[in-house]
């Protein structure tokens, strides 16, 4: 599994203004933490967004819009866009807004801590 590199840079450049901003390799694509919490990723040609639980619903009768479905579940809370649903400016702006919106309510995952 890859990423589309065009629509990562595409992503870099709406966060640019955004503060600890930081990119990792995760969920087989690359994922943009701010303040050390999952926001938005790119997974192939999709965007993976984490959303609010109040607009998930809303969210999903966007267009291009599904859930992420893991182990058979429904993550209520992420969402994956295709790139119809993310062509247009503003579009593609909605997302990245609310990404970034519910990141500040958003709790860290626990890390575990590794034993040697």
């Amino acid at each position: 599994m890859g990423y589309n590199e065009k629509l990562a840079d595409r992503v870099r450049e709406s966060l640019t203004a955004v503060k600890n901003l930081e990119e990792k390799k995760m969920f087989g694509g690359l994922c943009f933490m701010v303040n050390g919490k999952m926001c938005i990723c790119v997974s192939k040609d999709e965007l993976m967004c984490r959303v609010s639980p109040e607009v998930y619903e809303a969210a999903l009768e966007k267009r291009g819009c599904r859930p992420m479905i893991h182990n058979g579940k429904s993550m209520k809370g992420f969402v994956y866009v295709s790139e119809d649903g993310f062509k247009s400016r503003k579009d593609f702006d909605y997302w990245i807004e609310n990404s970034l919106a519910f990141n500040k309510k958003a709790k860290a995952s626990s890390s575990k801590k590794k034993t040697k």
